[in-house]
């Protein structure tokens, strides 16, 4: 379920972005095993993706993370880790809620 919610969000990031020219991939890498999946996507306009599926004793478990270079020129990152306690991203451009 996670993952489909994962996969979604990226899905609505990429469909929301506005048309760039085409890019080439220079790297794309992908592990499959019973108990993890992975892949590693870059492409030659700065843009990379990787994640990481895990089935630990049937705990799933996702992280992974995303860099796009934003129309001001700078490359934003977002790491990210889904699991029992939801999607949990973080990125030196998304706020902090304070603390309890």
């Amino acid at each position: 379920m996670k993952f489909v919610i994962v996969f979604v969000a990226l899905f609505a990031l990429a469909y929301a972005a506005p048309a760039a020219p085409e890019a080439e991939i220079v790297e794309l890498r992908s592990d499959v095993d019973p108990e993890k999946y992975s892949f590693a996507l870059k492409t030659s306009d700065g843009t990379s993706v990787s994640y990481t599926h895990l089935d630990v004793y049937k705990r799933q478990v996702a992280h992974g993370s995303y860099s796009f270079v934003a129309d001001d020129g700078q490359t934003y990152t977002v790491t990210y880790v889904a699991d029992e306690n939801g999607f949990q991203p973080s990125g030196a451009h998304l706020p902090v809620a304070p603390e309890a």
